[in-house]
């Protein structure tokens, strides 16, 4: 297949109406449309509720942070040229944050911690800010606003391992509802050059550790130099566009450098002071370069779950419409995204190609009005047949309620 008849996220995602961008907005700055941010919204809920269910707490914190947060952090000196420069505010200097993992350090330093406490899971959902050069600006895929799926957890030296394999665990698990697929796992380890901290022993506990969590977790992985952070290295998951474009989606990161930087510490047992761990984790990434993979990976054909419309109900002709405006209030009531395509929006054939992306089409004509019925079609060509209208919502949001990627059971 040439590449222009491959799928894109920018080019489907304005059919779709998903998303946009403006000049006077400015480059890498897109705005989400009703549909899109649906899309959004739903990913964004389903993540929160993984991480409540796997015990983590969200947290909000600012967009903005004093340089001297940065500097401590080290991302100053290491990074940044990917920074946007510092804003004067009286006497202080801030900065649009690169990352959330300081402003997660301070909420974990604000208190005092035992090590009954551990480990300490935080999450968010924030927006962070990477100055990109225009030149590689792209759709949803390259963006200078970022949400990001991010989450820190703070835990002791024991617990390092089990924590980085539930979260490869958690990537996994997403990765089956969402429908998308890994082509390889890489451990990123430091390359040449200043930009990485210099602290040998601490990589190579760093990495150490990252190598057991690979092995116990049985994922075969590569080895690539010059793609850790800064801060130490890390376990990329790695997806590819439908040209075979690769990309990092998802991390884990284990770091012993930031708890050193900002004197984190927890009560042992003994009533001594010990540095906590820090594992680094993204279950989606950002939700930008989430959603354009998702918009490519499935045609804009999104699982029932994350799709904008879950259900079109398509009366064949006006005697009809009142019925199937009742059946959209039922669906609505259950918590179901649908619409109603009535026929002067076209013929019955046109209104169901139009619908043609839509999970689940209820079509009534006069025999299904009558006995309370609806003659169910599937995106995917199965026609279950006519169906109490009760029946048919209760499938339906079964397999909603059930996340992944079958219409029917």
């Amino acid at each position: 297949m040439s590449d222009d008849r491959l799928p894109d996220h920018r080019r489907i995602g304005r059919e779709l109406a998903l998303f946009d961008t403006d000049p006077l907005m400015g480059a890498g700055l897109p705005y989400w449309l009703p549909d899109g941010a649906v899309v959004r919204h739903t990913l964004e809920e389903y993540i929160r509720e993984a991480e409540r269910a796997a015990g983590y707490r969200h947290v909000y914190s600012p967009a903005l942070g004093k340089r001297e947060l940065y500097e401590t952090s080290g991302h100053w000196d290491h990074y940044s040229e990917d920074m946007y420069p510092p804003m004067n505010l009286g006497a202080e200097e801030v900065v649009l944050r690169p990352s959330l993992c300081p402003h997660h350090a301070l909420i974990y330093r604000s208190r005092s911690h035992s090590y009954r406490e551990l480990p300490l899971r935080i999450a968010e959902l924030g927006t962070m800010y990477r100055a990109e050069r225009s030149g590689v600006l792209g759709g949803l895929t390259r963006v200078r606003a970022i949400q990001l799926n991010d989450a820190h957890i703070f835990c002791t030296l024991d617990q390092a391992v089990d924590e980085a394999r539930a979260a490869l665990e958690l990537i996994a698990r997403a990765y089956a509802d969402l429908g998308i697929e890994a082509v390889r796992h890489r451990l990123s380890l430091p390359g040449e050059g200043g930009k990485y901290v210099a602290d040998p022993e601490l990589w190579h506990r760093a990495t150490a550790l990252l190598k057991e969590v690979l092995a116990e977790s049985g994922v075969e992985y590569e080895e690539a130099a010059g793609e850790a952070a800064f801060y130490g290295p890390k376990i990329d998951v790695q997806i590819a566009d439908p040209a075979g474009r690769e990309s990092t989606l998802s991390t884990v990161q284990i770091d012993f450098h930031q708890p050193a930087r900002f004197d984190l510490h927890y009560i042992g047992a003994d009533g001594a002071k010990y540095r906590p761990v820090m594992v680094h984790r993204s279950i989606i990434g950002s939700v930008e370069r989430a959603v354009a993979h998702l918009i490519e990976s499935h045609g804009g054909a999104f699982p029932a779950w994350l799709a904008p419309v879950q259900l079109t109900v398509l009366p064949v002709a006006e005697e009809q419409v009142e019925r199937a405006a009742a059946v959209v209030r039922e669906a609505t009531a259950l918590g179901l995204r649908a619409e109603l395509a009535t026929p002067e929006q076209g013929t019955l054939g046109a209104r169901i190609r139009a619908a043609r992306l839509v999970p689940y089409q209820a079509v009534i004509g006069d025999r299904e009005a009558e006995a309370g019925l609806a003659a169910v079609r599937l995106r995917d060509g199965r026609r279950p047949g006519a169906l109490p209208v009760p029946e048919l919502l209760r499938r339906i949001t079964d397999r909603v309620a059930a996340r992944g990627t079958e219409l029917w059971d």
